[in-house]
């Protein structure tokens, strides 16, 4: 079979049917209960490469309605665009259905600018193992639906990520939480997650979040690691209860206090919780607090950006638990 229309073209083995998935096609997954029945693509048989050379191709629409939460949340999908971020979901174990790739983007050298980043040619032949579909695109319409600025040429669509609070693993005797409240920027989460991970962070909970983990946005300023971390969301009220349910302290950061952050007990089971950019943490949230701690200012400003409110007090946490990088489980 061979199509042209719209700018795609490809041949290949198909039995008989293509089985569609918004945003992209995979020889592997639940979504196979979708096709015809007897009507199967044949796995095992070499096929090349789907080519997409039109901007106005109706798949490359299906990738920009992503860049929206209620096709997201519809779809169940997200986007990860970049050598490095797509490498990470990978290591985490992560499987795209489908990889967006635009060669003449590529950098031969395995750089970005100044940062080394590996190269795109073998991360491609990894996810080709891994069973993702690769469909390369014309510059034009790559640079169409890429979200970033200086794209190097990767873009996948890969399942959404984050949970309800049942879904995350038991706290241990260790056990270190993030909770954010009411974050409006997807770069402020971001890069908590990308903090969180870094510190050992064990869960992170968005309580009330403006933004969605499978904002694309959320997932560029996490460099990815926003897969490799157990995350959920919930609402406040909720929250609050699954840390008393598991008898862990919640330290929550304001600035209407006398209690240093460092002088405070964060070993143990413990959440560290920052409020919205705008309000800080509401009322219920600095209600349930075991400990209210606010962080030396000797400025003129009164607060800092969240994200670096929670990386300051994250490690103290570290600091005091002599641990660098490791997650109790």
């Amino acid at each position: 079979m061979r199509a042209r229309a719209g700018g795609v073209s490809g041949i290949g083995p198909w039995r008989e049917k293509v089985c569609a998935r918004a945003g992209g096609v995979s020889g592997t997954g639940p979504w196979r209960e979708k096709c015809a029945p007897g009507r199967e693509w044949d796995a095992g048989a070499a096929m090349p490469d789907l080519v997409i050379t039109s901007a106005a191709n109706p798949r490359l629409k299906s990738l920009l309605a992503l860049r929206r939460r209620r096709a997201r949340e519809e779809s169940g999908q997200t986007l990860v665009e970049g050598h490095e971020e797509i490498g990470l979901a990978l290591s985490a174990g992560v499987r795209p259905a489908t990889v967006y790739v635009c060669t003449e983007l590529f950098s031969p050298a395995g750089r970005a600018g100044s940062q080394q980043i590996g190269h795109q040619d073998d991360l491609l032949a990894e996810l080709r193992t891994a069973g993702t579909e690769v469909v390369r695109l014309s510059r034009t319409a790559f640079e169409r639906v890429s979200y970033r600025e200086g794209p190097d040429g990767l873009l996948a669509v890969v399942d959404r990520v984050g949970g309800t609070l049942a879904d995350l693993p038991a706290p241990g005797a260790e056990h270190l939480t993030l909770l954010s409240q009411g974050v409006e920027k997807p770069g402020n989460l971001g890069a908590m997650l990308r903090t969180a991970d870094a510190a050992g962070v064990d869960a992170v909970v968005a309580a009330d979040p403006v933004t969605d983990w499978g904002n694309p946005n959320v997932v560029r300023a996490s460099k990815g690691t926003l897969f490799a971390l157990p995350v959920a969301t919930a609402s406040t009220d909720e929250a609050v209860q699954w840390l008393r349910d598991h008898d862990v302290a919640l330290v929550v950061t304001t600035p209407e206090t006398d209690l240093l952050h460092t002088d405070v007990d964060l070993t143990g089971r413990v959440a560290i919780a920052v409020g919205s950019e705008k309000h800080g943490a509401d009322d219920v949230l600095l209600g349930a607090a075991t400990h209210r701690v606010r962080i030396p200012m000797n400025g003129r400003a009164n607060s800092l950006n969240v994200a670096a409110s929670a990386a300051i007090v994250l490690y103290e946490a570290v600091r005091q638990r002599g641990m660098s990088g490791h997650r109790s489980g």
